[in-house]
């Protein structure tokens, strides 16, 4: 299936992107310096929201998406001095302790097999006072929302490459030792309804 999630993921996500994605990623990521990386880069939709950073890692474990996003690292203006691919996933981020000055997340952490796990790699990775910058969508507010969220998850984590619709993200990034610096929650107008509650901000490293 994660061939099908691939070929169809940026045109599934082109009006949301268009609406307030883009904006959004832009937001966050355009003022980072120093060591990024990026867990679950995708396809590459945050590649042109990077403006001076001195080195881009962007992990990305599944082939088919690596394969994109390799065409399009290869297709963009330089947003770093220097820019590697690799096959790291969330759980296990196979680098030195302390390396990276901020870690991207940006609709990721609703489909990592282990929550906790991850964000533990992330604290390990982040040098003191290092950046998690996170765009997720999250668990409904609203209890006639997440009731349908609940319905419709155990289907949706099938055909959306393990996505879950109800995963409470800022309470974990609080549980694994991060202090938010800010954090929206907001809508995202265009999305579909299961996946428009979000958050987005930026959580301190101990």
């Amino acid at each position: 299936m994660s061939w099908f999630m691939a070929t169809i993921y940026d045109r599934f996500m082109r009006d949301m992107e268009r609406a307030c994605g883009d904006a959004w990623r832009s937001e966050l990521l355009s003022e980072l310096r120093g060591d990024v990386l990026e867990i679950g880069a995708g396809t590459g939709t945050n590649l042109e929201h990077y403006r001076d950073v001195e080195r881009l890692v962007l992990a990305e474990p599944d082939p088919h998406m690596r394969r994109r996003l390799a065409d399009k690292v290869a297709q963009a203006s330089a947003r770093a001095r220097t820019v590697e691919l690799v096959t790291w996933s969330a759980e296990q981020i196979e680098c030195e302790a302390r390396s990276f000055d901020a870690v991207v997340c940006t609709l990721v952490l609703c489909s990592v097999r282990d929550v906790r796990q991850s964000l533990d790699e992330i604290r390990r990775v982040l040098r003191p006072g290092g950046k998690l910058v996170f765009l997720e969508h999250v668990a409904a507010e609203d209890p006639s929302r997440l009731a349908w969220q609940r319905r419709t998850e155990p289907l949706w984590k099938l055909v959306a490459g393990n996505c879950h619709t109800c995963r409470e993200t800022a309470r974990s990034i609080e549980e694994a030792g991060f202090r938010f610096e800010h954090i929206t929650r907001e809508s995202a107008r265009k999305a579909l309804p299961i996946v428009r509650p979000t958050i987005r901000g930026v959580a301190m490293a101990p």
